[in-house]
């Protein structure tokens, strides 16, 4: 099981040297609306054809995202399968975020 991470958890963790990787799998238009700076966008149903482009990202904290966590849930499973070790859920996705972390950016 994936460990949830609260948001404001996460907020913490991104400014440590040892932040995590972000990654993204909404929809292109999501993404462009509001995302997490610095995360990379893979859409779940792209995620098992661009599987190879996290190779590099393996054996890291992996936070994923998407709206309002059960999309990112998904995501996470398909990574495990392929041995993914250190991956973590954001909680309420970037929903929360934006009520929890940074109400500046604009919900959906």
């Amino acid at each position: 099981m994936p460990s949830q991470l609260a948001p404001s958890d996460l907020a913490a963790w991104m400014r440590k040297p040892d932040a995590p990787l972000l990654l993204d799998v909404r929809e292109p238009e999501e993404h462009q609306f509001v995302a997490l700076a610095g995360s990379l966008l893979i859409p779940l149903a792209e995620l098992p054809a661009r599987s190879e482009e996290l190779d590099e990202w393996r054996r890291r904290d992996v936070v994923v995202y998407c709206h309002h966590g059960i999309r990112s849930l998904r995501a996470i499973a398909h990574l495990a399968a392929l041995g993914f070790e250190k991956l973590h859920n954001l909680s309420g996705g970037i929903d929360r975020w934006t009520s929890d972390v940074d109400s500046s950016l604009p919900r959906y």
